[in-house]
């Protein structure tokens, strides 16, 4: 086997919402309502509900030199077209080798978010028009090559049914959910409130997607804080959220559910299942907990989905995790992705290991898990790396320098006087106008 051999499915991409993405799909009556996008001191934001939602891209930086990075885009002409456009993003796509992904939204924020502050019939109906836009639009143009995944009106349990039914009998096989809801202002996930939820998603083998920052925020140390600190931390944030759905109630009573940590990276988790273990192994006589003779890490690694942008020591320590719930991830276009050349970074960690698992991580955990099967569509053969990239020959991958958009102080000194960006310039930065 050889990097041009591989299968590459990502479980953590983005896309951005179009300016027309929930107009299109808004019941006439209620068209009006529509989150839509205006301009507002130069910049794309979106209004919806009388507010603003000022950031439209968010580090969606893919394409652009590293030197050029910054949490905006703040106009759709800032972004490479494949954030937004489908068509573009299954173009690009190919060029770096890339088969299929999931993607989060953006607008409605990775779970949904954005909709929780509403808490109304008019966010559940832009839960919806997101849901059609996405499904029915951004995955349908790429057959194959997308897999559909939702967000629920979570604050109406019996719209969140209606809605897992409707997406379900359209061949949804994933919902993202926030890692922990009680941070959202929702019950906690060891709540009698989402059984509904849970037994739905249990039989219609829905995997259950929690991405980082949807609920636990990484905690920076200060404002003054470098925000190379804070990104560094981001992913392994995840860890408190890990180690309370490791202990939910929910394994017992539905015994089909998965779940995905993700944008979580593995590296971290063979230390965490050993503490886990030697925390139940120690406490659990006065803490009453109960794995029905089980470790805690055998129930993660049977029930719980990880994956990885480049990690070398994770891919170093498989031999600590469940190979089978092992996955890869690209989160194009965000700043961490490697786009275009994925295969490459790749390859670098996983050369030396067997071909059966490289299969396992790079596309079938992922095939399996999600209900999802690329090649009856396109034929196996037409999924490689090499065949992929052969489509792709002709994408323009080169960086697209000066597209603007706003910079801190500290960005934008002389070299010589530049500072350390810093967390509380960015969280400015993001919040301004909001």
């Amino acid at each position: 086997m050889n990097l041009n051999d591989m299968i590459l499915i990502s479980v953590d991409d983005h896309n951005v919402e179009p300016p027309e993405a929930f107009i299109r799909h808004y019941p006439e009556a209620h068209r009006a309502e529509a989150p839509r996008i205006v301009k507002r001191d130069g910049k794309d934001v979106w209004t919806f509900q009388d507010k603003i939602i000022p950031t439209i891209g968010t580090n969606a930086v893919v394409g652009r030199p590293r030197s050029e990075y910054g949490m905006e885009p703040d106009e759709f002409e800032q972004m490479r077209p494949g954030t937004y456009d489908p068509m573009a993003r299954l173009a690009d796509m190919n060029a770096n080798g890339q088969l299929g992904a999931i993607n989060f939204p953006t607008m409605p924020s990775f779970a949904g978010n954005t909709f929780f502050q509403f808490n109304n019939e008019a966010a559940t109906r832009a839960t919806r028009a997101y849901n059609d836009w996405h499904v029915f639009e951004w995955c349908a143009a790429g057959p194959g090559r997308f897999i559909p995944m939702i967000i629920l009106p979570i604050w109406d349990m019996k719209a969140t049914l209606e809605e897992l039914k409707r997406m379900s009998d359209a061949g949804v096989h994933a919902v993202s959910f926030p890692d922990n809801p009680s941070k959202c202002g929702f019950p906690s996930i060891h709540n009698d409130y989402w059984d509904p939820m849970w037994k739905a998603l249990n039989d219609y083998r829905m995997v259950i997607n929690c991405h980082i920052g949807t609920g636990t925020v990484a905690a920076h140390a200060s404002d003054d804080s470098p925000i190379d600190a804070w990104i560094t931390t981001m992913p392994i944030s995840i860890v408190n959220s890990a180690a309370d759905w490791l202990h939910a109630p929910i394994w017992k009573k539905f015994p089909d559910l998965r779940m995905a940590l993700s944008e979580g990276g593995i590296g971290w988790i063979p230390y965490f299942l050993e503490r886990a273990d030697f925390t139940h192994e120690h406490h659990h006589e006065w803490t009453f907990t109960n794995f029905d003779g089980e470790k805690p890490s055998d129930l993660f690694k049977r029930k719980i989905i990880t994956c990885f942008i480049d990690d070398h020591v994770g891919i170093e320590n498989l031999h600590h995790m469940n190979v089978d719930m092992v996955t890869w991830e690209c989160d194009y276009p965000h700043s961490d992705t490697l786009w275009p050349n994925c295969p490459e970074y790749l390859w670098e960690s996983v050369k030396n290991i067997d071909k059966t698992v490289i299969d396992k991580i790079t596309h079938l955990n992922v095939m399996r898990e999600y209900s999802f099967d690329p090649f009856a569509i396109l034929g196996r053969e037409n999924c490689t790396v090499a065949a992929l990239r052969e489509l792709g020959k002709d994408v323009d991958v080169s960086p697209r320098t000066n597209l603007g958009g706003r910079k801190t102080d500290s960005m934008t000194v002389a070299a010589g006087d530049r500072k350390p960006v810093t967390s509380g310039e960015i969280i400015k930065m993001l919040t301004a106008g909001a």
